[in-house]
Formats: structure tokens, sequence, C-alpha cells
């Protein structure tokens, strides 16, 4: 399972790197690997306001569909377009292409909510077990 050392991680497997007062936000390489084909993303529009650990997208596989919950409270800037023709850049580039929005933060103290690189990896293991 590939899990990048330099993003945050949420126990419902989205990611968050931090840039500028910004969060880039995507789904895990876990994530997608657990909810198979992706065949629909619903995004939110630029402007809309999200807010920690509540649902702000869905994304749709041959499997199921899943809430996506925000890692961070703050306003959307960035709505990756792309996904619309091509969901399956979810699956194909989890951490590049296939990420969701980016949003401009309310408050980055909300990280220490979040876990890093090392500690998402041991939350896998507990999970798979």
């Amino acid at each position: 399972m590939n899990v990048p050392d330099n993003l945050l991680y949420t126990n419902e497997h989205e990611w968050a790197a931090l840039e500028n007062g910004r969060a880039r936000i995507g789904i895990t390489d876990y994530a997608q690997n657990s909810l198979g084909d992706i065949t629909f993303v619903e995004l939110p529009k630029a402007g809309d306001k999200l807010e920690q650990f509540k649902i702000f997208a869905t994304v749709e596989s041959v499997k199921a569909a899943s809430d996506i919950y925000a890692p961070f409270s703050g306003v959307v800037v960035e709505v990756n377009e792309a996904l619309a023709n091509q969901p399956e850049l979810l699956n194909q580039f989890p951490y590049a292409d296939g990420w969701l929005v980016i949003i401009k933060i309310d408050n980055e103290d909300e990280k220490s909510k979040l876990m890093d690189a090392e500690s998402y990896k041991n939350y896998l293991k507990e999970v798979e077990h």
C-alpha cells in the first residue's frame, strides 16, 4: 500500500497535502483499492465551505458509493474538473492527478486531529485485522 510520507491522513482514508495555507485533498491508495473501479465522482463547487470530518463528496465505484470526508475546514478554491470525464484517475493516480479539491484552510491547528504517514500505516495494520 502506497502511503507518501509528506501527507496527513484521516481514519476515513482521505489525505491532505498542505501548501501555503491550502490543502490539496484526495483519497488514499487503500481507499481506491477498497472501492474498486471508480465510475463517478460528485464534488463540491468552488466557493463551497467544508467542515472538518463532514461529508463533502461522493465516489461511486462498481462495488458501492462512498462518502468522502474533509480533513480540514475551509473554502473550496479549486475542483479537479478532470474527474468528471476521467473518474478512473482516482484509481490510477490517487496522490497525483486523482486529487479531488484544493481548499483554503480555516484553521491549520486542525492538523493535530490527523495522522502522519507512520500513524496511518499503523492504523491500516489494525484495520486489516
